[in-house]
């Protein structure tokens, strides 16, 4: 039995969290799907009643107690130092070393894309983005803050570690799923430090998988390649920063943000599933919130716990909703957020 922490959030968080434990349910029901599911209320709400944000012992809880966390979105205009969210969501990515944190881009269906003439097949590629340092690390601070002459600092931290574990899981990732090559981006034309420990461990680790053809490009180029032919892309692996950047403009070009699912992950241990696209709070309460990039974040969660037909299923059923327009109205659909995750469970009928 595996036991799964579910963190809703806020905003849209709870909508969209509700539609994939339904998938979770029909699994449970229809394939006899062998999962825990506990709800924990980590959120805005209870930052703003209780002060309280990652409780106490709350890592050491999901790390002994829990196979994976399936989350819903953090953010809330009432808590505008974005506080609680940074707490909850950063100190899980980074208290449970979630080193991984892995995006696919896929097409789902011809019509969702903005770029002109583009099959499914030319878009599907993966991301691995370095999740717990680089320039996401609170590193840094002001000199003479306040005044005409202040100087702020931010500092990108990158240790040999944290990137050859990150490259070594993009090759790894390659190898397992008959990948072919491996792109890495930086900045180390103008980033000369950090960028060199970054093109030497990438050439370190590529000579370890000789069947997989390895290739850099600048993250400004690849940016605009990713537009102009995001073919060409199969597993792309890039730091903290540059990953955050690149991967929405995957989202953007596989049909936008309510489609984009994600894993922070550390390979064996306990690791946390989430949407793409935030807690949205002008969206929230009316029902329209696209719940496909939280159904499709489980299908990836259900992969990692081992139960790939499953996760397949899910990820067929919701090709197949798309195909037939049973959406919500950001991608051409009618249906409301709960419309919406019923015709998924619907496609994935009793069998």
């Amino acid at each position: 039995m595996k036991r799964i922490a579910v963190i809703p959030g806020d905003g849209i968080g709870p909508e969209v969290t509700r539609e994939a434990v339904r998938v979770i349910g029909h699994l449970q029901e229809t394939r006899g799907l062998e999962v825990e599911l506990v709800d924990f209320d980590w959120g805005a709400e209870k930052f703003l009643r209780d002060g309280v944000t990652l409780p106490d012992g709350a890592l050491e809880m999901l790390s002994a107690e829990f196979h994976a966390i399936l989350g819903g979105a953090f953010g809330d205009p009432r808590i505008p130092t974005n506080k609680h969210a940074e707490d909850i969501l950063l100190g899980m990515r980074r208290g449970l070393d979630l080193y991984i944190n892995l995006r696919p881009v896929r097409l789902l269906h011809e019509r969702l894309t903005p770029l002109t003439n583009r099959k499914t097949n030319e878009i599907d590629f993966v991301v691995f983005r370095e999740n717990t340092e680089g320039a996401y690390c609170a590193a840094g601070g002001f000199l003479k803050h306040g005044t005409a002459d202040e100087i702020a600092l931010q500092d990108e931290i990158n240790t040999r570690r944290g990137v050859e574990r990150i490259i070594v899981a993009a090759f790894e990732y390659a190898r397992a799923n008959s990948r072919t090559k491996v792109t890495m981006a930086d900045k180390s034309n103008v980033q000369r430090f950090g960028g060199d420990l970054w093109q030497r461990v990438f050439k370190e680790v590529a000579a370890g998988y000789p069947e997989i053809a390895a290739n850099h490009q600048y993250v400004d180029a690849m940016a605009m390649h990713m537009v102009l032919d995001p073919s060409q892309y199969q597993v792309i692996v890039t730091n903290n920063l540059f990953g955050d950047i690149l991967t929405d403009v995957g989202a953007a070009i596989q049909g936008g943000l309510g489609l984009a699912a994600s894993g922070n992950i550390h390979p064996g241990k306990v690791s946390l599933f989430e949407p793409v696209h935030g807690s949205a709070p002008p969206l929230a309460g009316k029902g329209v919130a696209n719940p496909i990039g939280s159904i499709l974040t489980l299908a990836m969660m259900l992969e990692y716990l081992g139960f790939q037909k499953l996760s397949d299923e899910v990820e067929q059923a919701v090709r197949t909703a798309v195909s037939e327009n049973e959406t919500t109205r950001d991608l051409g659909g009618e249906l409301s957020t709960e419309q919406a995750g019923a015709a998924i469970v619907a496609r994935l009928g009793k069998h």
